[in-house]
């Protein structure tokens, strides 16, 4: 590969992952933020806010991975709301999923057998911060598919300019 077309498809492989990395670098590091000042009373600590940020890049290059899937397009064609709802009940999922099938392998890792994981599961898995952290998780993938679907609408590139550029015209005001 000429040394031209490897620096244009690094710069557009940074141009993909850059933003959902980023939304989900605040997202995480504010879930981690909100609730290690709501533990401060307890004196305990919830996480750390550089496995938030490592997370973050994990999930913004799996969102670039599941994006390029083509049944995720499934409902492109359709109203906003039936996409955004669609590719965020499979993202959450696959979270879901993964962190589960994650705790599961750190059990069997520190010594528990197969035959125990059910009672693993039903007497020492954290589920109330299992469940919350996946309603977070939850709401991020929503406003981020809401963002991005929003994007594809417009035209991509577009909400950028919407949010980042001056009025076109100075005689146009809200009423």
């Amino acid at each position: 590969m000429p040394k031209s077309r490897l620096l244009a498809f690094v710069i557009k492989e940074l141009r993909e992952v850059v933003p959902p990395t980023v939304f989900f670098a605040v997202g995480f590091n504010l879930v981690v933020l909100t609730t290690d000042l709501i533990l401060a009373d307890y004196l305990l600590s919830f996480g750390s806010f550089m496995v938030a940020t490592v997370t973050a890049l994990v999930v913004g290059k799996s969102v670039l991975i599941a994006n390029a899937m083509p049944f995720l397009r499934r409902f492109d064609t359709a109203p906003m709301i039936q996409p955004i709802l669609f590719k965020t009940i499979v993202y959450w999922a696959v979270v879901f999923l993964v962190r589960f099938l994650e705790k599961l392998v750190e059990y069997l890792f520190a010594g528990g057998s197969l035959s125990r994981i059910p009672e693993y599961v039903a007497t020492h898995f954290t589920w109330h911060r299992f469940a919350a952290i996946q309603i977070w998780i939850f709401v991020l993938f929503l406003i981020y598919t809401s963002v991005e679907e929003l994007n594809a609408r417009l035209g991509d590139g577009e909400l950028m300019k919407i949010f980042f550029t001056g009025r076109s015209s100075p005689g146009v005001h809200r009423k």
